[in-house]
């Protein structure tokens, strides 16, 4: 039950148009609205390639003040109860990427403060921190 539940929460976290990006079409669709078609005309989920990620500078950031829920290791990332970020987005529990060092520092319990990073690829924490 436990892990099911933890798919289940690690799946909603995901945009839909990962979910299905493997789904190939001949013809264009419209826009999915995910952040690799954010700017687009029609969706670029049903392309070989997709966009390149915004470049670091371009990147969109916000304070995240939160809780590792769950570390998993094969996705880089973490699942993170957070709090809502002022308008701009709720408190949820997110799947999150780190880069290697965040994900081997970091325990399941641990209260943390971090910057959200929104890019083309997906969401990403950096400057994570154990909350005092």
């Amino acid at each position: 039950m436990k892990s099911s539940l933890r798919l289940l929460l690690a799946l909603l976290a995901l945009p839909a148009a990962t979910l299905w990006a493997n789904e190939k079409t001949d013809a264009p669709s419209k826009n999915c609205g995910c952040a690799c078609c954010k700017g687009k005309a029609t969706c670029c989920c049903n392309e070989e390639t997709s966009a390149e990620p915004a470049p670091p500078d371009q990147a969109k950031r916000y304070p995240l003040k939160g809780v590792i829920m769950d570390i998993l290791a094969d996705q880089t990332a973490l699942l993170v109860k957070h709090e809502a970020i002022p308008g701009y987005m709720k408190a949820m529990t997110m799947l999150l990427k780190v880069d290697a060092a965040t994900l081997a520092a970091a325990t399941k319990g641990q209260a943390i403060t971090a910057t959200l990073v929104e890019r083309a690829d997906g969401f990403w924490l950096e400057d994570v921190q154990s909350a005092k």
